[in-house]
């Protein structure tokens, strides 16, 4: 399976999420708010704290730089579709994260 059939199949197993739009890329919200995103053959997780350093622990991972001019979002965290296996776990804690600041 490809990395994008990855990521629609990880966005699809929460049925509150909603598929839109975020900088031009694919992604799923919850309440109007964007919690993954798709870009890059990348899934992109907004998480904070133990769940996030774990994220950008992980070789491959990085800050998610949208624009590519050096100002990545600090929330966001990048993974390689190498780490497709953890893609869900990372989809729920950031889709809890994202519930929780709504």
């Amino acid at each position: 399976m490809d990395a994008k059939a990855l990521y629609l199949e990880t966005g699809n197993r929460f049925e509150q999420a909603v598929e839109s739009q975020l900088f031009g890329k694919p992604c799923f919200k919850i309440n109007g708010k964007a919690f993954i995103c798709f870009f890059q053959d990348c899934m992109v997780f907004k998480l904070t704290g133990t769940q996030h350093a774990e994220a950008l622990s992980l070789d491959g991972a990085s800050l998610f730089d949208p624009s590519g001019k050096g100002r990545p979002m600090k929330e966001w965290v990048q993974l390689p579709v190498e780490y497709a296996d953890r893609w869900p776990a990372f989809a729920k804690a950031a889709l809890d994260y994202v519930s929780q600041t709504a």
